[in-house]
């Protein structure tokens, strides 16, 4: 099989089996045939498993091998095929007679479902009949497999704009509790108490609203340690930072994780966070 074949393009959430599922029914309803079914291509070939219309025989879960059958070649070539009698046609393999006569199937047609040049999956209609005229099913099924293309298409532009959003939320966040981190810290090093003021002003408008009156209260070295903590800094950076002892910081956490209501740094963070305690 092709490399466009064999290797579909990833998803956070696969939206492919929901999308085929609507299509199998708009293709039953739409051409009256008596099975319209799909398969998705993996690494290992074309695994027929989704279905519209009553299935007798052991198609279900079938996997079709690389240019094998109506789904392994339409995949492989990229290009939709019609078969006036699936049995007697010349123009595949007959690996899987066997499954198709116990189907009971004759003509199908089959369109590849291609998005950024990757074989995602296989469309098919089939009759329990042989056709002499075969043009209706197979423009039925290549129109339905380009509408299923745009879909997926478009699901995955949308999807990686959410990536990308939540990557930039995530970058702005860091960059905000680095600066939160920084304040504080040049704050406890200043000698000037209106400048110290100034900085932690200057901090606390980077959290935002105050927190709310139940907030568990923290020291001022508490909210230094639990600021350098946001940043994702070890206990020994902590400590090198704010010019006091790794064991003076973990008593510090330690205090925070109590108060906080946390079992690590990360969840100390998340609950300050909520509380407003941190940007």
């Amino acid at each position: 099989m092709s490399d466009a074949a064999a290797h579909p393009p990833k998803r956070g959430v696969d939206p492919l089996a929901p999308a085929v599922t609507a299509a199998l029914a708009r293709l039953r309803a739409g051409t009256g045939v008596n099975l319209a079914f799909a398969g998705q291509v993996t690494r290992s070939g074309v695994l027929l498993n989704a279905f519209d219309g009553p299935v007798v025989g052991p198609l279900r879960g079938v996997l079709l091998g690389a240019g094998q059958g109506v789904g392994g070649r339409v995949a492989y070539q990229q290009r939709a095929l019609s078969l006036r009698d699936y049995v007697a046609s010349r123009a595949i393999t007959h690996r899987y007679d066997q499954v198709i006569r116990a189907e009971a199937l004759r003509a199908m047609a089959a369109a590849p479902v291609v998005v950024a040049r990757r074989t995602v999956a296989v469309l098919y209609v089939a009759l329990r009949t042989s056709q002499q005229e075969m043009g209706r099913l197979l423009d039925a099924v290549s129109h339905e497999a380009r509408a299923l293309e745009q879909d997926l298409a478009v699901t995955d532009v949308l999807r990686r704009l959410r990536d990308r959003h939540a990557a930039d939320d995530s970058m702005r966040r860091s960059r905000v509790a680095e600066a939160y981190a920084d304040l504080r810290a040049l704050a406890g090093e200043v000698g000037d108490p209106r400048l110290r003021e100034r900085l932690l002003n200057t901090a606390g408008l980077l959290v935002g609203e105050p927190a709310p009156a139940d907030a568990p209260h923290l020291t001022a070295r508490e909210q230094d340690v639990l600021a350098l903590l946001s940043t994702g800094l070890p206990n020994q950076a902590v400590a090198e930072r704010l010019g006091i002892g790794v064991y003076t910081v973990k008593d510090h956490v330690k205090n925070l994780l109590a108060k906080l209501g946390a079992r690590g740094r990360m969840e100390a963070v998340t609950q300050a966070r909520r509380l407003g305690l941190l940007p």
